[in-house]
C-alpha cells in the first residue's frame, strides 16, 4: 500500500468523484487561490498593514544617520533570507521553530506538486505521472501534518502555562485546523484508495476538498498576509540598525565601558564600574505558571 501511495497520482485514482473530472479540479485549484488572495487582500484592508509598513519605512528614512550601499543592503537581504525565511531563525522556542519549518516546507511541496499533477498530468491514467511527484506529494502532505500537530497538541494546546485547552476553540483556530485536516485527509484518502477501499477513499476525499476550502475561505483570519510582510519588515529592521536610525530605539551601550560612564554617571554610581551579568531574566525557565 505504502508503495502504491508514494508512486500513483491520487487524483486519478478510484477515490475521485466522476464529476470530478481534471477541468473541475483545475477551476476548483484557482478558485482557492483566488479565495486566499482576496482574504490577503481584505486582510491588508482590515489590518492597515502596508500602510503602516510604508509609513515606517519613510520614518525610518528620515531618522537614519548614514546612508546603506546597495552591496550592505544585498548582504542584508541575504542574512534576512537566510534567517528569517530558510531556517525560521527568529522563532527562540526550538519546538515551535521544528513544527514551523516541518509546516512551511511540507505546505510549499504540497501546494506545488499538486498544481503540478493537476495542470501538467490532468489526464492519461497513472502511468503519465513521473513517481517522483506522487512521492513528494505523500511525504509533503506527512511533514504537513507531523508539524502542524506539534503545534497544536506542544504549543497551541498550553493548559499547563497558558491556561488553553484541548477544546477552547476560536475563529483564528479555523486555518491551523483546517490545514490539519487537509492534510490528514489527503493521506487517508491516498491510503484508502491504494488498498482499494474505495468507498471509504470517495469518504476522505470529500473531506479533503471541503477542508481545502475551509483552509482558503478563513484566510482573512489566518496569518497568510501576515507571511508577506515578515521578510519586508525584519529586512528593514536590519536596514535600520546598519544606518543608525534603530527605529528610534536608543544605542545598545556596553555598561562596563568607561565612555559609556562618562555619559551616564550614575551607572557606576548605583551599578559599579564592572556591572555583573544580569542573567537571562525572564527566559530563564519557561513559562508554568498558569
Amino acid at each position: 500500500m505504502i508503495n502504491e501511495m508514494l508512486s500513483t497520482n491520487p487524483f486519478h485514482g478510484s477515490g475521485v468523484p466522476a464529476f470530478m473530472d481534471a477541468a473541475v479540479m483545475q477551476n476548483f485549484v484557482i478558485l482557492m487561490v483566488a479565495l486566499v488572495v482576496l482574504g490577503v487582500l481584505l486582510d491588508m484592508k482590515h489590518k492597515k498593514n502596508a500602510k503602516y509598513f510604508f509609513e515606517n519605512s519613510a520614518k525610518a528614512k528620515m531618522a537614519a544617520k548614514r546612508s546603506v550601499s546597495s552591496g550592505e543592503k544585498l548582504g542584508i537581504a541575504a542574512r534576512v533570507i537566510a534567517n528569517e525565511v530558510v531556517t525560521a531563525g527568529e522563532f527562540q522556542n526550538a519546538a515551535r521553530r521544528i513544527s514551523h519549518l516541518f509546516m512551511m516546507y511540507g505546505f510549499i511541496a504540497f501546494l506545488a506538486t499538486t498544481g503540478i499533477m493537476l495542470f501538467s498530468y490532468p489526464a492519461g491514467g497513472v502511468e503519465a505521472t513521473p513517481t517522483i511527484l506522487p512521492t513528494i506529494w505523500t511525504l509533503s502532505a506527512l511533514s504537513l501534518a507531523v508539524g502542524g500537530y506539534w503545534f497544536w497538541f506542544a504549543i497551541r494546546v498550553d493548559a499547563n502555562s497558558e491556561g488553553v485547552k484541548l477544546f477552547d476553540l476560536r475563529r483564528a483556530d479555523l486555518f491551523i485546523l483546517s490545514l490539519l485536516g487537509m492534510s490528514t485527509f489527503a493521506l487517508l484518502w491516498s491510503g484508502t484508495q491504494a488498498n482499494g477501499a474505495a468507498g471509504w477513499a470517495t469518504l476522505f476525499y470529500t473531506l479533503f476538498m471541503l477542508s481545502t476550502f475551509v483552509l482558503a475561505a478563513s484566510t482573512y483570519w489566518s496569518k497568510l498576509g501576515h507571511m508577506f510582510f515578515k521578510p519586508a519588515a525584519a529586512f528593514q529592521k536590519h536596514v535600520t540598525r546598519a544606518d543608525g536610525g534603530r527605529e528610534g530605539l536608543p544605542t545598545d551601550y556596553d555598561l562596563n565601558d568607561p565612555a559609556t560612564h562618562a555619559k551616564f554617571p550614575d551607572i557606576p554610581e548605583y551599578m559599579g564600574k564592572n556591572p555583573v551579568n544580569m542573567g537571562p531574566g525572564i527566559k530563564r525557565e519557561a513559562p508554568n505558571h498558569y
